[in-house]
């Protein structure tokens, strides 16, 4: 479990090493940079190493606890169950490892942000300023920060990767082992998608490689620096190029599921005749109860041989009347309470479509596809003018982190607000019928909603989630017995439009619709639907 920390240090060390190399060598040449601008790219190095040091530690002292728990619960049985604990032992060391890999990412992350938002455009401006003024120190500078930079980028991109293949494939497996239905449906697309994280992050990791090459070149003023910059600013520009593309890809997936979602229609406007005629049906059986009161009231008020057979009579049927006038008026409420919900979650997701939109708009096809034009004018220059920086490229290298630091900013505001409030109003997004826990007080709330490496679980989300599916689910299906067959269809349609259909889950419409109805599918129908509201 220690491998993934040695190799971080030794990342790590690069940087260390770059910044003494830079000291050195501005003590050989007699030239240094101003000591702002050089205390400021030594403060850069230094924050990164540390922070990526302490998110290392962090993520081994949380595994360390879950890894004796799992060891403890490997070593149990014993004879003839030696073959399946084997298998068992083999399996809970692999999740422990993705379990590792996966918390050291997510504690690299905002290191990893601060670097591509703040640390890698500085470096840029350095590195102009330096070209301008024929600065061989603040070059120096630069270079061993921009080395820094990368050295961390590489060390978080790389972790994802094997994340992010250890996922594609271990939801591979699940998708075959399920073969069909909701639970298939979700597995496969997050084997998909995680495989294309797994490919993005492997080219990724291959770019930052070439920074850091560029970088160390530079800082070693070796004779084939231009060429490294060309290729640096190349592996760049098609990296963000592959981001770009996915993210329109996106795009358009989002816009589509939004276009099936709005052709669903008004709830109210769609329901108005079904609603109309629970509301003629009620209005009949009131006047059926108060005829048959009317005829109650007539036969107390007759004398003679029989009297109390017909009032006995009329009791019977008064009482049933009454029955049905209040089974009327139940099925109405029912009918317009679902009519509200069905609007209230289509609205929400619409409304996560069109964020998802700009999300993907902003962050990856304008900040991606800027990045890679910076890349391919980097290279160009590189290619034209040796290593003379342009101001075009530093430009547009920092519009596009500007871009994509705002969106992140933006995600990780919401996620925090998310976290803050699942566990300070559990009640707001609890289960219907369900006991809501405690509310967890301001401080207790603040600390879990800094937890970014923890994902939202109890939220808006999970509850829309849940209200779809008590809307389309079958009659069997706790909570879903009074929903009309109209509101059913109306849950179903919406299902289809979010790409939870009978096509989608591999079934036909028969044993699609019997899947609805199963209890023992419940969790992975939910699941299922909250991973299609999140994506396009």
């Amino acid at each position: 479990m220690s491998s993934p920390v040695r190799r971080s240090e030794s990342r790590q060390s690069v940087a260390t090493v770059a910044v003494g190399r830079r000291r050195e060598g501005s003590r050989g040449r007699g030239t240094s940079a101003s000591s702002v601008e050089a205390s400021f790219l030594e403060m850069q190095s230094r924050a990164g190493n540390q922070a990526t040091t302490a998110a290392v530690q962090r993520a081994r002292g949380a595994d360390k606890g879950k890894g004796k728990a799992t060891d403890q619960a490997a070593r149990g049985g014993s004879g003839g169950g030696d073959r399946a604990n084997g298998g068992k032992k083999r399996k809970d060391y692999r999740d422990r490892i993705a379990s590792l890999l996966d918390r050291f990412k997510k504690n690299l992350e905002p290191i990893d942000t601060w670097i591509k938002g703040a640390q890698t455009p500085a470096n840029a401006g350095f590195t102009q300023q330096a070209a301008v003024t024929a600065n061989e120190g603040l070059k120096h500078s630069a270079a061993a920060s921009g080395t820094s930079a990368a050295s961390g980028n590489l060390l978080t991109e790389a972790a994802g990767t094997v994340v992010s293949g250890m996922d594609a494939y271990k939801s591979m497996k699940d998708a075959r082992k399920n073969g069909h239905g909701a639970e298939h449906h979700t597995a496969n697309k997050r084997a998909k998608t995680k495989g294309t994280d797994a490919v993005v992050g492997a080219a990724g990791s291959g770019a930052y490689s070439a920074a850091i090459a560029k970088e160390v070149t530079k800082i070693q003023k070796a004779a084939d620096a231009a060429v490294a910059s060309e290729a640096s600013g190349v592996a760049s520009a098609a990296v963000a190029g592959m981001k770009s593309v996915r993210s329109v890809f996106r795009v358009g997936g989002a816009a589509r599921k939004y276009k099936k979602v709005k052709e669903l229609g008004d709830p109210q406007l769609v329901h108005a005749a079904s609603l109309a005629r629970l509301n003629e049906s009620r209005e009949h059986a009131d006047w059926a109860a108060a005829e048959a009161y009317v005829a109650l009231d007539s036969y107390w008020k007759q004398e003679g041989e029989g009297r109390l057979e017909l009032i006995g009579e009329a009791v019977d049927a008064a009482w049933e009347a009454m029955g049905e006038a209040r089974d009327a008026a139940e099925a109405l409420q029912r009918a317009e309470k679902d009519v509200e919900r069905l609007g209230t979650v289509q609205g929400y997701a619409k409304k996560k479509q069109l964020t998802k939109i700009g999300k993907e708009t902003i962050g990856g096809a304008l900040g991606e596809s800027t990045k890679a034009a910076a890349g391919v004018v980097t290279a160009v220059a590189a290619g034209t003018a040796g290593l003379a920086s342009n101001p075009v490229g530093w430009g547009l290298a920092g519009a596009g982190a500007g871009l994509v630091l705002g969106v992140t900013l933006y995600k990780a505001l919401r996620a925090a607000t998310k976290r803050y409030e699942e566990v300070r109003h559990p009640e707001v997004w609890a289960k219907a019928g369900g006991t809501p826990e405690e509310a967890a007080s301001r401080k207790e709330s603040l600390q879990h909603a800094l937890k970014f490496w923890k994902k939202v679980s109890k939220g808006e989300r999970a509850a829309m989630a849940r209200e779809i599916y008590a809307l389309a689910a079958g009659p069997d299906i706790a909570g879903s017995g009074g929903t009309t067959e109209e509101m059913r269809q109306s849950g179903m349609s919406l299902l289809i439009a979010l790409k939870s259909g009978p096509a989608d889950h591999k079934l036909d419409q028969e044993a699609w619709v019997a899947s609805l109805n199963d209890p023992s599918k419940t969790s992975g129908w939910i699941k299922e639907i909250a991973e299609q509201l999140a994506s396009g």
